[in-house]
């Protein structure tokens, strides 16, 4: 027996023949309400129903994986106006569907994505106009790159414009080599650098934003990684929930998508992390043990996902552990790069001598 589920019914079917059913209201609001609960995974009362005390039963959905075991089924012959569904009914079924999911309340992991892109968005703003910054104030002190870095460089450049003021507020003993600028000029780069502290002060409460939503979304996951590195990771892949759907693996090389199609393409060597190099463990570890560390963080990553995708008890601090033990035995087992062998080029090479030196004998 394989159970079926169509728009306008819930089929019990032996091959196909159609053994038992339950059909939908002919009610274009009720019908997409049940669609509306298929669409979020749950199982629909008369799916239970139907398929109480039935032995053996597969599934033609994923989603009733709980009630049998899933597989292909072809029910084509299986159509709505054989039970009085029409195509206009189908019609206002789908546009009242389209209306209630739209309308659903927007899971905080969907803003955790856009808040990690519009960082990015801003993080890419900052560093063109930094670049610009330096480069046109470069002009009348370039030596101040050697003094101030970044947030310190424009707020200095907002509110002295002239480079003695700065040179007076550092204390520094210095005679530059830039030009002499108008007074327009000088102005011109003070709103400039006033509006690229503005955005310094935006990137720092998005940060703050993120960090806090990140917590609230995904606890172990941040607790494992740390908060910023658990936000793009989710982010990358799309929202929380496709995340824990993904294969350890796959969670592994997220970020390193070129390098993959790379090595596919081309055959050159795979990547073994992709943003989880980030992670101070992997990022600090030998190269020979990055990759295991990577495999391993990936693994209890993947755990802490599925935990907090389906609001499971908290077990950062339990995954941490585990994980912190595993880059110890990693350290003890691989404390030494592995020998490296000989090109193949060279191997054939050598074996050639040898013959020759033997037949000479």
């Amino acid at each position: 027996m394989i159970l079926v589920t169509k728009w306008f019914g819930v089929f019990l079917c032996d091959d196909t023949k159609i053994v038992n059913k339950r059909l939908m209201p002919k009610d274009a609001k009720l019908i997409a309400e049940k669609l509306a609960m298929m669409q979020r995974g749950s199982l629909l009362p008369e799916e239970l129903e139907i398929s109480k005390d039935v032995k053996k039963l597969r599934v033609s959905e994923r989603r009733q994986s709980e009630l049998g075991r899933p597989m292909m089924f072809d029910s084509s012959f299986i159509k709505a106006e054989q039970y009085g569904f029409t195509e206009e009914l189908m019609r206002d079924t789908m546009l009242r569907l389209g209306k209630l999911r739209t309308s659903e309340p927007i899971p905080r992991d969907k803003s955790l994505v856009q808040a990690i892109r519009h960082l990015d968005d801003v993080i890419e703003s900052c560093n063109l106009m930094n670049e610009r910054l330096h480069e046109w104030y470069g002009l009348h002190f370039p030596e101040l790159g050697d003094h101030a870095k970044e947030r310190k460089y424009c707020d200095l450049v907002a509110r002295h414009g002239e480079r003695s003021g700065i040179i007076e507020e550092l204390g520094i003993n210095i005679e530059s080599i830039g030009s002499e600028m108008d007074t327009a000029d000088i102005k011109a780069i003070m709103k400039l650098s006033d509006t690229l502290c503005k955005i310094y002060d935006d990137r720092e409460r998005i940060e703050s934003y993120i960090s806090g939503l990140a917590k609230e979304v995904a606890p172990n996951m941040c607790t494992l990684l740390g908060d910023a590195l658990a936000a793009r990771l989710i982010s990358s892949a799309g929202g929380l929930e496709r995340l824990a759907s993904l294969p350890s693996s796959t969670l592994q090389l997220l970020g390193a998508e070129k390098a993959m199609f790379r090595h596919l393409r081309s055959g050159k060597k795979p990547p073994k992390h992709g943003m989880i190099f980030q992670h101070p463990e992997v990022h600090r570890a030998p190269y020979w043990q990055r990759g295991n560390i990577s495999r391993a963080l990936a693994g209890k990553a993947l755990i802490a996902a599925k935990v907090d995708n389906y609001k499971g008890e908290f077990i950062g601090d339990v995954l941490l552990e585990e994980f912190s033990k595993k880059v110890e035995d990693i350290k003890k087992r691989y404390p030494e790069p592995p020998k490296r062998s000989a090109p193949k080029d060279k191997q054939k090479a050598g074996r050639k001598a040898g013959q020759r030196t033997k037949r000479k004998k």
